[in-house]
Parts: C-alpha cells; sequence; structure tokens
C-alpha cells in the first residue's frame, strides 16, 4: 500500500489531558488504594472489578442477554452472547476483554459489549478467556483463538451468521485480537471480516518507546502495572513469540481490516499506531485515531468522558462497514 497511514487525531489539541480524565486520576490519587501489583492477585481482581465496573457505569438495555458455557474439550470457558432486537442472521463480534491477561471478565466489560451490540445492530460473544498466573501465556491466546473457531462453527443456533464474524478488544483484548486474526490466517480455517484493535498491547520485549517514557506513571496504566502483567502472563515463555507480540511477526499481509484506537497519554500508544502503521505497509486496510487527552482505559470510561461514547460510534460504523 503505498503512501504513509494518517493517525486521525481526535477530540482535543495534543497535549493537555481531559479535565474530567483529570479529576479521575486526581480522584484515585486520594483514594490512595495499593498498586495492583504490590498485592495478590486475587485481591488486584476484586478491586478491578470495583474500580473498573464503577468507571463504566452506564449500562444500556440489550434486548437479550445470555451466559453459557463454550465447550473447547479440554476445558470450558464461560462466555455472554449480546443479541439486538430484529430477525437476523447477525453480524457478530467476538470481544476479548482487556485486564492485562491477569484480571478483569465478564462483568468489568458488561457496559461497552452492551453499546457496540446496539451501536452495530450485532450480536456481541464477550469471552471470558483463563487468565494468568493460574494460566500463563500461550493459554489465553489459545482460548481466543479456539473460542472464535467455536463462534465461527455454532452462532447459526443463536441466529448469528458465520460469514460475518469480527474479533475485537481492549488491551490485552487487542492483543489477542490481533494474534487471533494472525492465527487465522495462518490456519485459513476461521474467515474473520475485522479487527478491532482497541489500544493493543503488541510488543511484550521492549517497553521503551516515547509514550512508555512519557507516560510511564500518572495515567493509570504504569510500566511498573504492565511489567507485573507480562511477568505473570509470559512465565518463562519468550515474548517474542508473535502471539504475544504481534509487532514482530514477519508478515502481515492479507489480514482482515482494522481499526486501531489509540489515547494519547497511554504508555501503550505508540505500539499501537505502530503496529496500525505495520498492517497499513501489508497491505491491509486500516483506520489509526487517537484520542488527544485520554488515558488507558477510557473506552471502558462511559460515566465519566463522552470520548468513550464516541470511541464506540467510530468503532461501530467500521464495523458496520466490514459486515455491509
Amino acid at each position: 500500500m503505498s503512501g504513509s497511514l494518517q493517525i486521525i487525531q481526535k477530540h482535543l489539541s495534543g497535549g493537555i489531558l481531559d479535565p474530567d480524565i483529570k479529576a479521575c486520576i486526581e480522584e484515585i490519587k486520594k483514594q490512595n488504594a495499593p498498586l495492583f501489583e504490590d498485592i495478590p492477585v486475587a485481591d488486584a481482581r476484586i478491586a478491578a472489578l470495583s474500580g473498573i465496573s464503577s468507571m463504566n457505569s452506564v449500562t444500556e438495555d440489550v434486548h437479550s442477554v445470555e451466559d453459557i458455557e463454550i465447550d473447547l474439550v479440554t476445558h470450558k470457558l464461560n462466555a455472554r452472547i449480546y443479541t439486538p432486537a430484529g430477525d437476523g442472521p447477525f453480524p457478530v463480534l467476538v470481544y476479548y476483554h482487556g485486564g492485562g491477561w491477569v484480571i478483569c471478565n465478564l462483568d468489568t466489560h458488561d457496559s461497552p459489549c452492551r453499546s457496540m451490540c446496539n451501536l452495530v445492530n450485532c450480536i456481541v460473544v464477550s469471552v471470558d478467556y483463563r487468565l494468568a498466573p493460574e494460566h500463563p501465556f500461550p493459554a489465553a491466546a489459545d482460548d481466543a483463538y479456539a473460542a472464535a473457531k467455536w463462534v465461527h462453527q455454532n452462532i447459526a443456533r443463536y441466529n448469528g451468521d458465520p460469514n460475518r464474524i469480527a474479533v475485537g478488544g481492549d488491551s490485552a483484548g487487542g492483543n489477542l485480537s490481533a494474534v487471533t486474526s494472525i492465527k487465522a490466517k495462518e490456519n485459513g480455517d476461521l474467515p474473520l471480516v475485522f479487527q478491532m484493535l482497541i489500544y493493543p498491547v503488541t510488543n511484550m520485549v521492549s517497553f521503551d518507546t516515547d509514550s512508555y517514557s512519557q507516560y510511564a506513571e500518572g495515567y493509570f496504566l504504569t510500566k511498573s502495572m504492565m511489567e507485573w502483567f507480562r511477568r505473570l502472563y509470559m512465565g518463562s515463555a519468550s515474548a517474542e513469540s508473535p502471539y504475544a507480540s504481534p509487532l514482530l511477526a514477519d508478515d502481515l499481509s492479507g489480514l482482515p481490516p482494522a481499526l486501531v484506537v489509540t489515547a494519547e497519554f497511554d504508555p501503550l500508544r505508540d505500539e499501537g499506531e505502530a503496529y496500525a502503521k505495520r498492517l497499513h505497509e501489508a497491505g491491509v486496510s486500516v483506520q489509526c485515531s487517537r484520542y488527544n487527552g485520554m488515558i488507558h482505559p477510557f473506552w471502558g470510561m462511559g460515566g465519566i468522558t463522552s470520548q468513550a461514547k464516541a470511541a464506540h460510534r467510530e468503532a461501530a460504523e467500521c464495523l458496520k462497514r466490514a459486515f455491509g
């Protein structure tokens, strides 16, 4: 693909932290809560459920919501199916929640899944993949791909269209979406029409970008938190695997079209945009948007900033085009 990739600048002028986000950060600092990396994993998961759920806070009505189990033969995964009103068959978004492969679950990311279901008029299948450190790499990556394959094979029973499936997620979930797209191309047994990558983790080897240097601490997601996530998720495995660091994959050609959303005040910003550029250079159709004034978890902060809903609308438009 000729020409350079345009990174669309959204919201405020660069360099200005959104006032609502700034107030949220200041309130978090006042609480003086322990860092995730300084407490037991079980306690971090409880804290994440409470804190992230309060940031989401906006709960939309959806026509139907059903909790199911995905049987992968060797083990089962919990999943939640959001279905819009109408006749169908509906296109499908397989969604992977963020949380560094260590924390978060279906409940922490319920709000954006409801939003995407309504905005796109599609089925959303939210996948509760296995978490580290109990299940280190490549468990989450394997679960993400296997769950998407299960959806392809079974979603017709839920009034879904197996020929219109996209993957998407935020942070670690964006990583799993990118990895699932790579695996689908390599194996040729999972036709995907789109990948929605919300501030994805794309490079687990080195945390040395400018955004890591500028926003290493003080903006919710920190460098030390990412190092904790990496240690628990990767264990003794090499982070150079493209299934951990998709930015390091040799060949990104032939992947489904993509939306990459980044946040200005986010350590992961530069690697997300670097991945978008590599997709573009490989001939993949990609839209990359940077939301200025935002921090890492803004996608799920519908109760705090209007930019969460703006990002949802942008993603919805991209998905609707991909689904036709």
